[in-house]
């Protein structure tokens, strides 16, 4: 998949198709874990649009499609969980990409931030990996890192603790107590960037 012109920066009445991926993990063991922030807010966004996880097509993901916003202005979207694991996330986006025949600038991928302090958001387009595998096999399958992230900042392990260890690890109870609001205004912040363009988004959120 090649590498497309940027996010549109003005609402219409109707966006074209856009792509959220939800990063994470399947599997209950590692639900409640720092790693599967994505496949919360993608939770946040299939509750939003009333709508049912099934497997999609390609039996590598599970997917939603509905619409967000108000009669006038609204957004399409078509929201997933891999099923496959974070370093192997390529694959499933890109065959639920083309599938649906959505360009690389329209796929929205929300990942948990090691580098962001705890329920900071930011939004940006394009750029590298950061050492976050979801985003490397993203980036590699779809021959591009032209596409959005919403970065959910999860912060740094506390002593001497391996990073890894750390995104596998359960929520702290400070965080937990906090999760829901950040999974919300995360939620939103897709939500925006697909209504209202980047610019808009990135200084609403970035700040």
């Amino acid at each position: 998949m090649t590498a497309s012109p940027g996010p549109r920066e003005v609402g219409g009445t109707e966006t074209s198709l856009w792509l959220v991926v939800g990063l994470g993990n399947p599997g209950e063991s590692y639900a409640e874990t720092r790693h599967n922030v994505g496949y919360l807010v993608a939770d946040a966004l299939a509750a939003r649009m009333s709508c049912t996880w099934r497997r999609h097509r390609s039996g590598r993901a599970d997917t939603v499609e509905g619409r967000l916003g108000v009669p006038g202005a609204l957004s399409r979207l078509v929201v997933m969980k891999g099923r496959s694991y974070m370093n192997e996330s390529g694959g499933p986006v890109a065959a639920v990409a083309s599938y649906a025949g959505i360009g690389a600038a329209q796929v929205v991928a929300v990942h948990d931030e090691l580098d962001l302090e705890f329920a900071t958001l930011r939004v940006k387009h394009g750029g590298g990996d950061n050492g976050h595998n979801g985003l490397r096999s993203v980036r590699r399958s779809l021959g591009t890192g032209d596409f959005t992230r919403v970065r959910v900042g999860i912060g740094r392990p506390p002593g001497r603790q391996d990073p890894a260890d750390y995104v596998l690890s359960r929520w702290s109870a400070s965080q937990r107590s906090d999760l829901d609001a950040m999974v919300e205004r995360a939620a939103d912040a897709v939500e925006d960037l697909t209504l209202r363009g980047l610019t808009t988004t990135q200084n609403e959120y970035n700040t």
